[in-house]
């Protein structure tokens, strides 16, 4: 059991450290070389870079570490110690790669506002899958979503507009302010397609004479809950019984695995849940 525990951990920081990776290559090889300010603290951070030329890395990590002992107190000492890990490699990485890259990577500013926002979405995604985040607006977006079923892309799209608003001090373009606009819809889309994937649900209905045997694996191989229904074959007239077992879309996989190796002829329906809530899955918020 310690070393699957152990094996958990190590795969979590792993998938942060790649989240965390995308982020600043989405940041220092788009959106920055562009002088495109998106949102978040990143977003703060940068309009101060283009103001004075202090480091992104050096801006996010102050600002950043005010907002850690808010995510510790509020969401736990276990989701502080990944927020933490997150914004000390996030700062590294947009260090380091901020003085590698210096010429953008793409010349056209819109292709460099969407592919920047892709990345930057996506990355932020996979961190708060792992259950952390970046240090930036998405802590007060998950203490948001802790208590209330709102969209932690819609919550940062909203606050956002402060920052990026604030860029036309600095440039006095409307233009880059747009683009800036532009590039915070991206994350905020992408932010919620990498959650909306994480969490998808799906139901599934396994029709076998084996009906036994398959429950009791799924039961101690996936472990989730099952429900058995009476069922009657209108052609044959046999009674028998319907598995139902609600599961997240990665252990469909492992279902399906089960469900060939002890009887291949088995008849599966499975349909994609638009939600599921309670023990296992989502809290029921009001």
């Amino acid at each position: 059991m310690w070393v699957k525990n152990i094996w958990s951990h190590i795969r979590s920081y792993f998938l942060l450290t790649i989240g965390v990776f995308i982020i600043a290559i989405g940041w220092t090889a788009f959106l920055i070389p562009a002088e495109i300010t998106g949102g978040g603290i990143t977003g703060i951070s940068s309009l101060v870079f283009y103001a004075s030329g202090l480091p992104v890395g050096i801006t996010y990590l102050i600002l950043s570490s005010l907002l850690v002992v808010l995510a510790i107190k509020i969401l736990g000492p276990g989701f502080g110690l990944k927020t933490i890990y997150a914004v000390a490699v996030l700062s590294v990485f947009l260090g380091v790669l901020q003085a590698v890259i210096i010429e953008p990577v793409v010349s056209d500013i819109f292709t460099s506002a969407i592919i920047g926002g892709i990345l930057a979405g996506a990355g932020v995604g996979i961190v708060f899958t792992q259950g952390s985040t970046t240090g930036g607006t998405d802590i007060i977006a998950m203490i948001i979503n802790k208590y209330r079923n709102i969209s932690p892309g819609r919550i940062i799209l909203y606050i956002d507009l402060v920052i990026i608003s604030s860029s036309f001090l600095i440039f006095q373009s409307i233009e880059k302010m747009v683009y800036g606009y532009v590039t915070m819809a991206v994350i905020s889309y992408s932010i919620d397609m990498v959650l909306s994937g994480s969490k998808q649900t799906f139901q599934m209905f396994i029709f076998s004479p084996r009906y036994m045997d398959i429950a009791e694996r799924i039961d101690k191989e996936v472990k989730r809950g099952i429900t058995l229904i009476d069922a009657e074959g209108w052609y044959t007239r046999k009674k028998s019984k319907i598995v139902m077992v609600m599961i997240r879309r990665h252990e469909t996989s492992k279902v399906m695995n089960i469900i060939r190796e002890t009887d291949p002829d088995a008849f599966v329906s499975q349909n994609n849940v638009m939600g599921a809530y309670g023990r296992g899955f989502e809290t029921i918020r009001p």
